[in-house]
C-alpha cells in the first residue's frame, strides 16, 4: 500500500512544497520542508505533529519553497535533528547559504509567538496593557553556527546511486527501502526521487525542466547523458512506476532558451542605453547561477566587440551570502551541463600551457564562474554607495541582480525603493510570484499584476531577430512597502515574556514524566526531551505526540535563556533548585506537588552502549592546551578593551585585532584588495573570481548594530513610494512546459498520476487534458492511468489496485519446490490442491505483475487443483496459520487430469532483460559485443538483440539467417564453419537470455 498526502503546495498558488508518503509497515517519508515569503508558522504546525513518526526526509531543491523551513524545524522540533535527511551535495551547500541569507535579511523568518498563549499569560499575571499590544514577540532564530550544524546532518547522495537509508530511532523497519536521486534540471543538484519499497515503485518529480539551459542540464527522464538529447525512451528505473507524483505548475508562455536569453539582453540593452538602472530580483542560491552566468558571458562577448553601451555599464550581484554561493558553485562544475565542463577544461588547458611557457605576466582568461565584470556585493553599505553615485554625479547605467525574487526581503527591496521614482529604470521579473489569498500579496506579485493589467501603456520593443517583447509603464502608481525590524523587549513586555517561558516550563513538567529534568542544564534538556518523546510515542496517538512535542520544543528553547523564576513558579522543585530551602507546604496540593522531587538524569545510549564524551578523556597536555586557548581568548578580549584610546606602534597597524583566519578588525576577508598589490602585480591581475578589482567597495563596512540575541519583538513600519519605472517579465523559472509533460507521461506509463505543486485552475485543467490524451491513446473508453489531484491535507491511495490472498503451504509441498532467482526474488511454479482452513480474509499487499493467487470462497474446497505463482521478497505478511487455507500435494487420482491441463498451458517468462547485463555475460563468454544505437546489441556481427520500451520491453532476437551448426550440410568447409559460428552464437545468446529469466509453466 502507498498513500500520499500533500501538506503544502497542492491546488494552491503558493510554491511551498511539503509532501508525506506513507508505505506499508508505517514507513513515513517527508519530501521537502518548504516555506514561502509569508513565513506563516501555521503552515508548519502539521510538521510538528508528525515529526515523531517520520522515518526519513528527502530534499529536492535548494530554494525557499523546498527547504526554507528546515532550520526552523530543527531548532523548534527536536526530533527533526534525529531524522535521517538525504539530498545531493549542491542542495546541501547551496541550501545552507540560502538559509543563512534568509535569517540575516529578515526577522520575519524567526516567526512570532502565538498571540493566544501570550494573552493568557499576560492577563493571568496582571500585565493587561502589554497584552493589548500586537503581541509580536519573536522566537529566537537559529544562528549561523546552528544552521551549519543542521545542514551538516544531511547525508549527501550522488545521481543514479541506489541507497538503502537508515530509519529514524522512532521509525519501524524500512524493509529494504531504496532511494535513488536523478537529475531534475531547474536547479543545481535538483532531484527527481525514485523510491522502491517492495513492489511499489514511486517517482517524485516536482519542479523539473526537461530542456537544457546554460548552466543546468535537462532532467534525466530519457536515456542518454544529461537528459538524453535525441532519445525517445525513458530510462529503465523511471519507467512504469506505481505512481508518478508530478508538479502541474507550468509557464504561461514557453520560449526556447535562445529567445528567452535574447529578450532579457535586449531589455537590459534598451535600459542601460538611456542611462537607467536595471533591477533583476532573483533567489540567492539556485536560479541566480543561470542569470549570473548568462550576464557575465554576455558582457564578455559585447565588450570584446567594443560595444560602448556595455563597456560603460556596471554589473552587480547582491546577496548577504553570495560569495559563499559562488564559491560552492565553482567547486560543483561536474553537476552542471556538459558545456560548462568543456569550458572549464579549456580554461584549465590554457592555464597549463601558460605555466609551461613560464610567462609570468601572461593573464589567463577567466573560468566559467570566475567573474570579470560581475561584482559581488554582500553589505548594505556597498548597495547604498553604488546607488548614491548615480544621484550625486552623472547617472551611470547599472544592472543589479539582487535577492530575493519576492522583493519582500533582501537587498532587492532596498534597491527598488531607491530606483522606483525614475522612469528610465526597469524591473525585470523572472518568474511568476506566489499568491496567498489570506495574506497581503508580495511586492513582486503586485508588480506582476500591474504588468498583466497594462493600464498605463506599453512600450513594444523588437529584438534583432524580429521578435517583439513588451515593457509596461507603472504610471506613477503608489506602492506600499513594509519594513520588518527587531526591537528589544522592555518593561512589562519583558515580564510577560519571562512569565510565558515559566509557563511553558511548568506545562512541560506536567505533561512529561520526571518533569524536574526540564529545569536542568540546556544540554540535558534536549537529551531528556528526545528520550521521553521516543518512550511515549510508542503507546500514544500522533495528535498527543504533536502536542507534547510542541511543548517540549518550546521548553528546550526557554531553558537556553537565563530567566529569573519566582518561588511559586518552581513549585515543589524549589527543594532541589533553591539553596537553603528545606520545607515545602504540601497541604491542599495534588499530584506530583505532594511528592518529594527526585531529579532523574538519564544517560544517552545507542545500540552500541552509552555515548562517550571525548572531553572527559583528554590527556593532561591536551587539557592544558584547551585551558591555555581559553585563557588566551580571554586575554585578547581584555587587551582589546584596554587598548581603546591608546596609541599603537607602527608595526601594530594591520595586525591588531586580527582574529581567526588572519582577518582584520572588520572581520571580513578582502578578496579584491588591490591596494596591497604592487604596480606590476596589479597589471597582472585585472580581475578576481568575485568581479573586477580596483574599486573602493571592498573597504565599505556596515554600521555597527547591536544585534539582539535576547528577547525581541517584531516592529513593522509601512511607507508608500511612487513608482515611475518600467516593468518587464521574462520567464527564467526553468520549469517544464505543458507540451513536455503531455509528451513524457505516455512514455513513462505510470499506473497512477498525482498532480501537485500548482494552482487549482491549472492543476484541474492539466488533469483534464492528460485524461483526454490518455483516452485517445488507449484502445478502450477509459484510460488505464488514474489521475489524482489531492488538496492540501487530503490523503489519497496511490497504490495499484491489486488483491492478494494469504495461504499456507504444506510441508511435503515445500520440500519439493525448485526456486528460480530473479533479481533477489524467488519464483516457483506451484501445483497443488487448496484445502479449507477456516475463515479466510483477503489481505491487500503487493502482488506479482499479473499473477493472481487462488481465491477460496465461503471456505469450501475447490473441486479441482489450482496452480499459483508464489513470489517471495523482503516483505512478510502477518498471518495466523490456524485460520489460513492450506495448499497441499495433488492426490494421485487427480494427477492425470492435471497433466493434460498443464500441457495446454503456455510457459510464462518472469523477469526483465537488461541489455547491459547481457553484454557483460556475452563478453565473459568470449563473444564480441557492442551497442548499436538505443536498445540494440550486436553480437559477433551476426546476431542482433533489440529491446523496445514502447512495446512493454519486448525483446527481439535476430540472426543473419545462415543454417545452424546442428544442421547437416554439403557445402564447403569454410561456409560450414561460418554457419556453425552463426548458429552457435544465436543459441548461446538465447541461452543467456533464458538464464536471466524465470520460466513459469503449467507443468
Amino acid at each position: 500500500m502507498f498513500s500520499f498526502c500533500p501538506l503544502q503546495g497542492a491546488l494552491s498558488d503558493s510554491s511551498a512544497s511539503q509532501s508525506l508518503l506513507e508505505l506499508d509497515g508505517g514507513v513515513k517519508i517527508l519530501i521537502d520542508v518548504g516555506w514561502d515569503e509569508t513565513f506563516d508558522v501555521e503552515k508548519l504546525r502539521e510538521l510538528g505533529r508528525i515529526a515523531p513518526t517520520l522515518s526519513l526526509i528527502l530534499l529536492t531543491h535548494a530554494t525557499v519553497p523546498h527547504l526554507a523551513a528546515y532550520a526552523h524545524c530543527c531548532k523548534h522540533f527536536p526530533p527533526f535533528q534525529r531524522i535521517p535527511v538525504y539530498a545531493t551535495r549542491p542542495v546541501i551547500d547551496l541550501g545552507r547559504t540560502l538559509t543563512q541569507d534568509l535569517y540575516a535579511s529578515t526577522p520575519l523568518a524567526a516567526t512570532t509567538i502565538s498571540s493566544a498563549s501570550l494573552a493568557e499569560v499576560s492577563y493571568a499575571s496582571g500585565y493587561s496593557q502589554a497584552a493589548s499590544a500586537e503581541n509580536t514577540f519573536l522566537l529566537q532564530p537559529p544562528t549561523p553556527e546552528e544552521i551549519t550544524k543542521y545542514f551538516s546532518l544531511i547525508q549527501p547522495l550522488k545521481y543514479s546511486q541506489p541507497h538503502q537509508p537508515l530509519p529514524s530511532p522512532f521509525s519501524p523497519p524500512l524493509n529494504g527501502l531504496t532511494i535513488t536521486a536523478y537529475n531534475s534540471g531547474h536547479t543545481l543538484g535538483g532531484t527527481i526521487w525514485h523510491i522502491q519499497h517492495g513492489l511499489e515503485s514511486i517517482v517524485y518529480a516536482v519542479d523539473w525542466n526537461h530542456s537544457r539551459e546554460n548552466v543546468f542540464a535537462g532532467a534525466a527522464w530519457l536515456s542518454g547523458n544529461h537528459g538524453g538529447a535525441g532519445s525517445t525512451q525513458v530510462i529503465e528505473q523511471l519507467h512504469k512506476p506505481t505512481a508518478l507524483v508530478c508538479s502541474s505548475r507550468t509557464p504561461d508562455a514557453s520560449l526556447s532558451r535562445l529567445k528567452r536569453d535574447e529578450q532579457l539582453m535586449e531589455s537590459i540593452k534598451l535600459c542601460i542605453a538611456r542611462g537607467g538602472t536595471v533591477l533583476i530580483p532573483v533567489d540567492s542560491s539556485a536560479r541566480v547561477l543561470e542569470l549570473s552566468y548568462l550576464l557575465e558571458h554576455a558582457w564578455r562577448k559585447e565588450v570584446a566587440k567594443d560595444n560602448d553601451v556595455f563597456k560603460s555599464a556596471k554589473l552587480f550581484l547582491a546577496g548577504r551570502t553570495i560569495s559563499s554561493t559562488m564559491k560552492n558553485a565553482r567547486s560543483m562544475l561536474e553537476w552542471m551541463d556538459d558545456n560548462i565542463i568543456k569550458e572549464f577544461e579549456a580554461f584549465a588547458d590554457e592555464s597549463r600551457r601558460n605555466n609551461r611557457r613560464d610567462e609570468g605576466n601572461h593573464q589567463t582568461g577567466p573560468g566559467p564562474f570566475d567573474f570579470k565584470y560581475l561584482r559581488l556585493l554582500e553589505r548594505k553599505a556597498q548597495i547604498e554607495k553604488i546607488l548614491k553615485q548615480s544621484e550625486d554625479t552623472e547617472p551611470r547605467a547599472k544592472v543589479i541582480l539582487a535577492s530575493d525574487a519576492s522583493l519582500d526581503w533582501g537587498f532587492s527591496k532596498d534597491i527598488l525603493k531607491s530606483i522606483a521614482a525614475d522612469a528610465r529604470n526597469l524591473v525585470i521579473l523572472t518568474e511568476k510570484p506566489n499568491f496567498e489569498p489570506n495574506h497581503k500579496p508580495s511586492i513582486a506579485r503586485t508588480l506582476w499584476e500591474w504588468w498583466k493589467e497594462r493600464r498605463d501603456g506599453v512600450a513594444t520593443e523588437r529584438t534583432s531577430n524580429g521578435d517583439t517583447f513588451e515593457q509596461v509603464y507603472a504610471g506613477n502608481r503608489e506602492l506600499e512597502v513594509e519594513t520588518a525590524e527587531r526591537k528589544g523587549l522592555e518593561g512589562d513586555e519583558l515580564n510577560v515574556y519571562q512569565q510565558w517561558l515559566a509557563t511553558q516550563r511548568q506545562l512541560q513538567a506536567t505533561l512529561q514524566s520526571g518533569g524536574t529534568t526540564t529545569l536542568e542544564a540546556p544540554g540535558d534538556v534536549l537529551d531528556d526531551a528526545d528520550t521521553d518523546t521516543d518512550t511515549d510515542s510508542e503507546g500514544s496517538d500522533t495528535e498527543q505526540q504533536g502536542k507534547a512535542l510542541n511543548i517540549a520544543t518550546t521548553m528546550a528553547q526557554a531553558s537556553r535563556k537565563k530567566v529569573a523564576l519566582k518561588d511559586e513558579d518552581l513549585g515543589v522543585t524549589i527543594l532541589i533548585k533553591k539553596e537553603n530551602t528545606y520545607d515545602f507546604n504540601v497541604r491542599g496540593k495534588k499530584g506530583r506537588d505532594r511528592m518529594f522531587p527526585v531529579a532523574m538524569r538519564r544517560r544517552r545510549a545507542d545500540e552500541f552502549g552509552e555515548l562517550i564524551r571525548p572531553e572527559d578523556y583528554l590527556r593532561a597536555e591536551e587539557r592544558e592546551d584547551a585551558e591555555n586557548a581559553e585563557a588566551g581568548q580571554a586575554n585578547n578580549n581584555t587587551q582589546e578593551l584596554e587598548g581603546l584610546g591608546k596609541k599603537r606602534k607602527w608595526e601594530d597597524v594591520g595586525t591588531a585585532g586580527r582574529g581567526r583566519g588572519g582577518l582584520g578588525p572588520n572581520k571580513r576577508p578582502h578578496h579584491n584588495d588591490r591596494r596591497r598589490l604592487s604596480a606590476g602585480e596589479a597589471d597582472a591581475a585585472p580581475f578576481s573570481e568575485n568581479g573586477p578589482a580596483g574599486d573602493d567597495l571592498s573597504d565599505l563596512e556596515d554600521e555597527e548594530d547591536d544585534t539582539l540575541n535576547g528577547p525581541a519583538k517584531l516592529v513593522v513600519t509601512k511607507e508608500t513610494i511612487p513608482v515611475h519605472l518600467r516593468i518587464a517579465f521574462v520567464d527564467f523559472s526553468g520549469l517544464h512546459d505543458k507540451r513536455s509533460l503531455t509528451m513524457l507521461i505516455p512514455l513513462i506509463q505510470p499506473r497512477k498520476l498525482v498532480l501537485v505543486a500548482g494552482g487549482k485552475d491549472e492543476t484541474l485543467a492539466l488533469a483534464a487534458d492528460v485524461k483526454k490524451l490518455l483516452i485517445a491513446q488507449s484502445t478502450g473508453t477509459e484510460s488505464a492511468i488514474e489521475v489524482l489531484t489531492p488538496a492540501v491535507g487530503t490523503t489519497v491511495d496511490a497504490s495499484v489496485d491489486t488483491n492478494a490472498w494469504v495461504l499456507k503451504l504444506a510441508d511435503p509441498l515445500v520440500k519439493g519446490l525448485k526456486w528460480q532467482n530473479v533479481r533477489g526474488l524467488g519464483i516457483v511454479t506451484v501445483t497443488g490442491l487448496l484445502l479449507p482452513g477456516g475463515e479466510f480474509q483477503p489481505t491487500s499487499t503487493e502482488d506479482a505483475d499479473s499473477a493472481k493467487r487462488p481465491k477460496l470462497e465461503d471456505g469450501s474446497a475447490p473441486s479441482e487443483p489450482s496452480t499459483a505463482l508464489v513470489k517471495t521478497g523482503t516483505n512478510t505478511l502477518p498471518t495466523t496459520t490456524a485460520s489460513l487455507p492450506t495448499l497441499d500435494l495433488v492426490p494421485p487420482t487427480l494427477a492425470s487430469s492435471l497433466s493434460v491441463r498443464s500441457q495446454a498451458a503456455q510457459p510464462l517468462h518472469v523477469g526483465e532483460l537488461r541489455l547491459a547485463d547481457l553484454r557483460r555475460a556475452m563478453l565473459s563468454a568470449g563473444h564480441k559485443v557492442e551497442f548499436k544505437g538505443e536498445g540494440t546489441l550486436l553480437i559477433d556481427d551476426v546476431v542482433v538483440v533489440r529491446k523496445s520500451t514502447a512495446q512493454g520491453g519486448r525483446v527481439e532476437l535476430e540472426s543473419v539467417g545462415l543454417p545452424s551448426d546442428t544442421m547437416p550440410g554439403t557445402t564447403s568447409g569454410g561456409l560450414l564453419n561460418a554457419a556453425m559460428k552463426v548458429g552457435g552464437t544465436f543459441y548461446a545468446v538465447r541461452k543467456k537470455i533464458y538464464e536471466g529469466l524465470a520460466v513459469v509453466a503449467g507443468a
